[in-house]
């Protein structure tokens, strides 16, 4: 039997495939409202094709539980935040995670971690945790690192076709987390070594959030000087070796917008891009404002009231809010004593901060300014209700708006 820590955007959908595809299957959470509605049939977020694999993995008779179960595999799939002053990845939820299973798992248990974590994470906090324990490393317990790779809003398609990488002190329990893993997964799967599976993942996030930096630098200078970046960059891609993405508001999500910063905070003297990059990266959500500032000023919109947000999850067509340059700018609002703007979200079902609307003919009622942060499919099908206003589009997807 397989324990499931975590049942969040990533641990629900792994645990849902893998009993989906025939393994016994226990989802763990230490969250008692989650596990209670999961265990009334229902799913905790929004994901294309989530409820029909919930319906599959139900019954193929996967469980879901507070307890840790007593068993020979875990896999571990708890947050990994970094500390906003030194930039070091902060591991408590997954020692927290280890510790328990410690405490009832069996002899020759393979003990997998898919959180994402900085290299040497798992020789620094984890390998200490297990010598002090009555168990043995390669002999009692075997550690793995298989870190995730899925992206919210292709969660399902990504679990079964993305390439995954495991990392083990053992190849040949390496392979034997491969074989679970292939149970499912119908791409290429490659064993290594713990430090660079997780050295591999960070790079992966970091290597994305320095592109999205070079695009969203190259918006600035091309504001500057009154050019269209968007014509730039779809002539500059026409090159074959050229591939620019592109600018946005801000870069949100755990992974992208925390994942780098595990590198800064280790080795502050080499990650001078990497560095930049985020720092680039963070000031879009100001620089936002700024604009909205000055567009204000040109269209004679001098009440703030008639200002709106469209869009408060971190990418489209999703209801994970996680970092996303919205709350990042209304954060930046927040301090410097001013209230969030009126906002509005179709896939946020909660309301989650001040001046937010349920509704969207409320929302758009008195507005002369929409600033939309978020493409998600709605407002794009909705868009001829922008007809009477101006419009930011930080997405570039409405004709005729100005955009970044």
């Amino acid at each position: 039997m397989i324990n499931v820590i975590g049942l969040g955007y990533i641990g629900l959908p792994t645990a849902l495939m893998l009993a989906a595809s025939g393994n016994n299957v226990v989802g763990t959470d230490v969250n008692k409202g989650l596990v209670k509605t999961l265990n009334e049939g229902k799913t905790t977020f929004e994901e294309e094709g989530l409820d029909e694999l919930f319906q599959e993995a139900l019954s193929k008779g996967i469980k879901f539980s507070n307890d840790y179960q007593v068993t020979d595999k875990y896999i571990i799939t708890v947050p990994t935040p970094y500390d906003k002053d030194n930039k070091k990845i902060d591991p408590v939820y997954v020692i927290k995670a280890v510790q328990t299973v410690l405490e009832n798992c069996l002899e020759n248990t393979l003990l997998i971690i898919e959180s994402t974590v900085s290299p040497g994470t798992i020789d620094k906090y984890i390998r200490p945790l297990i010598e002090e324990s009555k168990f043995t490393i390669g002999e009692t317990i075997h550690l793995i690192h298989a870190p995730e790779r899925i992206l919210p809003g292709n969660m399902i398609h990504e679990l079964r076709y993305n390439s995954r990488t495991i990392g083990a002190d053992n190849l040949d329990k390496g392979q034997m987390v491969k074989e679970i893993y292939q149970t499912f997964c119908e791409a290429d799967i490659a064993v290594t070594d713990i430090k660079t599976a997780e050295m591999s993942k960070v790079i992966e996030n970091t290597f994305r959030d320095i592109n999205i930096a070079f695009a969203n630098e190259l918006a600035k200078i091309c504001d500057f000087d009154d050019m269209d970046v968007y014509e730039i960059i779809k002539v500059a891609n026409m090159h074959p070796r050229v591939n620019i993405l592109n600018p946005g508001p801000g870069v949100g999500g755990h992974c992208i917008s925390v994942d780098p910063w595990f590198l800064v905070g280790d080795y502050p003297e080499l990650t001078n891009i990497i560095t930049t990059a985020r720092h680039i990266n963070d000031s879009m959500p100001d620089y936002v404002l700024k604009k909205v500032a000055q567009i204000m000023k040109e269209k004679n919109i001098s009440d703030f009231s008639k200002v709106g947000v469209y869009g408060l999850t971190y990418k489209p067509n999703v209801d994970d809010t996680r970092e996303s340059p919205t709350l990042q700018m209304f954060e930046s609002m927040e301090r410097h004593l001013s209230k969030p703007l009126k906002s509005y979200d179709p896939m946020v079902k909660n309301k989650i901060v001040e001046n937010q609307v349920m509704d969207f003919n409320e929302f758009m009622d008195g507005l002369e300014l929409v600033i939309i942060m978020v493409g998600h499919k709605h407002i794009i099908e909705n868009s001829d209700r922008l007809d009477s206003v101006v419009v930011y589009d930080t997405q570039n997807i409405i004709p005729e708006a100005i955009t970044l």
